[in-house]
């Protein structure tokens, strides 16, 4: 029994003829009618909308190797090779990405399309104008951005590392980078370039002497060498942390007590100049390097305050001498002027009765001045 069928298909439609499962044509805007023949001879009709310009079947791969002229008409073919990424615009806006050795079929009606095509066989960089180009791809597929490209920004300051399949590929500079990930294994390692500071606290170290200190110290550095600090250690802050240990270990333990009290530039000195030399190697620079704190025992400590109190206590004790010896040279020098000028004999005895008279509320005088000089001052004649 022969049955018609009808199909309609709109301007904006498309659909494909299938008889028996087998592929026919693709059927344009009208009306079709197709006879079917009871069980034996079965048509039917696939239908696809133009507004959606890409033409996805499970027989798409079938249909370009089998039937590509019957369906070259309305079907257009883009392919990348293994090598290229394809930039899709259609009419004139971007709309996707074809990764590559990637093949996809679109829809000639209605529609202008176009293919930038990027060989990434003359590098991977992201070229033109990238952020417009990111902002684009963002806006049609945010998914497929991040598995296409990686993106991101260097700050001021930093330098960047890309990192190729494992390996150090380049130095970035300050600013915006953006580079294709198809075909490769990309991450970027940020590296401060500003001035740092490493401390070692809590050091327990024994003197050469062998008295237990604890010590703080503290440094500032700066990569000079990003790709040497990266690659020679697997971590500069660790690695440098360790170098300023040990360089304070070995320099308070060739020193006493009393030398790294009494000299402690010269042991900030020493231990720059073993770790200065050491870390330059690995693309660090020391800028700086001090001891901050030196904490003694209870023990010590009530040792050096005993110690210091009587070197305090000795000195005070030689100046007190040094001054009563001075005086006493003093008052000899000025009896020996006494005994050698009478005029001077005279002017003292005077000044002593002014003094004395300054406290006195009334005086009597008996046998004149020098009477109260004779009753107040005497002075015993050298014996001959």
């Amino acid at each position: 029994m022969w049955i018609i069928k009808t199909q309609e298909v709109a301007e904006h439609e498309r659909a494909l003829l299938f008889r028996n499962d087998n592929f026919v044509r693709i059927l344009g805007a009208g009306r079709h009618r197709f006879a079917s023949f009871g069980p034996w001879l079965r048509v039917r009709f696939e239908k696809y909308d133009l507004t959606n310009p890409v033409f996805v079947h499970r027989l798409a791969d079938f249909l370009v190797k089998a039937h590509s002229e019957s369906i070259g008409n309305d079907l257009e073919r883009v392919e990348t090779g293994e090598h290229e990424v394809g930039l899709v615009r259609i009419d004139g806006r971007l709309h996707g990405l074809l990764a590559p050795a990637t093949r996809k079929l679109f829809w000639k009606s209605g529609h202008d399309l176009e293919v930038d095509r990027v060989n990434l066989a003359e590098g991977f960089e992201v070229g033109g104008d990238a952020a417009s180009l990111i902002r684009q791809i963002e806006l049609v597929d945010a998914r497929g951005l991040s598995e296409a490209i990686l993106s991101g920004e260097v700050r001021e300051g930093q330098v960047g590392l890309l990192v190729v399949d494992g390996e150090i590929d380049r130095v970035l500079e300050p600013g915006p980078y953006a580079f294709w990930k198809f075909n490769r294994s990309l991450r970027v390692m940020l590296v401060a370039m500003q001035l740092q500071t490493v401390d070692v606290a809590g050091q327990e170290i024994l003197t050469k002497d062998k008295v237990s200190l604890r010590l703080n110290l503290t440094s500032s550095f700066r990569v000079r060498d990003p790709i040497a600090a990266h690659t020679a250690t697997v971590d500069y802050a660790e690695f440098l942390y360790r170098e300023l240990q040990l360089g304070l270990r070995e320099a308070v333990g060739t020193r006493t007590l009393d030398q790294i009290l009494a000299e402690k530039e010269a042991l900030n000195e020493a231990m720059e100049a073993r770790v200065r030399g050491r870390v330059q190697a690995f693309g660090l620079e020391l800028e700086s390097i001090g001891v901050k704190d030196i904490i003694l025992p209870g023990e010590m400590k009530t040792i050096l305050n005993q110690v210091v109190e009587a070197e305090k206590a000795a000195q005070a004790n030689l100046i007190r001498r040094r001054e009563e010896t001075a005086a006493t040279r003093s008052l000899h020098n000025t009896a020996r002027l006494l005994e050698q000028s009478p005029v001077l004999m005279r002017l003292k005895e005077l000044e002593t009765l002014e003094k004395v008279t300054e406290r006195v509320g009334s005086l009597t005088v008996l046998g004149g001045l020098e009477g109260v000089l004779d009753g107040l001052v005497r002075i015993r004649e050298p014996r001959g």
